[in-house]
């Protein structure tokens, strides 16, 4: 029987279910917000429901945004000729740290994953089908997984004959990497030297 008060024992099982928080981890943090004052306990709290309440998905391409079209889609200095396609919402945050990328973006929402019963009608690609117009350049921006390369694979045969140039990002990554865990240093030379899928 645990001598920590259930109350605690609670958030410290909750806080445990966050990505790359183990059970130590997890009391740490709870121990920290037990010492902290009930006002920015209660902000916490207030943020948490507050980003729950007011992040979507944008209709455009999918990246997080308060408001639709997002922030990316609607500013007029962006080169809305070239789309960056990118697996999940954390790659786009990666990619912008860079300062390198001015086009607009596409997220996926994944990748193909036929052993996991992810297919196509799975993922945002029939959207990004829809917004090819005027569109000059598709840069495919996946994390360099089996399953990464099968989608890009997919999106290249899908993409071939539409008369827009498609590049990838240079393979400077290493293998089995996602985006969001590389540098920006990576990710900038990896985007200067992408290469023509044609």
């Amino acid at each position: 029987m645990s001598s920590i008060p259930d109350s605690l024992q609670n958030l410290i099982e909750l806080l445990s279910r966050f990505p790359g928080i183990g059970k130590k981890s997890a009391q740490r943090l709870a121990f920290h917000l037990l010492k902290n004052s009930r006002d920015e306990a209660i902000s916490l709290a207030r943020s948490i429901v507050d980003v729950k309440d007011r992040i979507k998905h944008c209709s455009q391409c999918f990246n997080i945004a308060e408001d639709d079209p997002c922030k990316v889609c609607r500013d007029p200095k962006r080169d809305h000729t070239m789309i960056c396609v990118v697996q999940d919402v954390m790659d786009v945050l990666a990619i912008e740290k860079t300062g390198q990328y001015r086009g607009i973006y596409h997220v996926l929402g994944g990748v193909l994953a036929p052993l996991d019963g992810i297919g196509p009608d799975d993922l945002h690609i029939q959207e990004l089908m829809q917004r090819l117009d005027g569109i000059r350049e598709i840069i495919l921006a996946i994390n360099p997984t089996r399953d990464g390369e099968t989608t890009g694979i997919y999106l290249y045969k899908l993409l071939k004959d539409k008369n827009i140039k498609l590049t990838r990002i240079a393979q400077g990554l290493p293998i089995g990497i996602d985006l969001e865990f590389a540098d920006e240093m990576t990710l900038t030379r990896a985007l200067e030297g992408r290469t023509n899928l044609q």
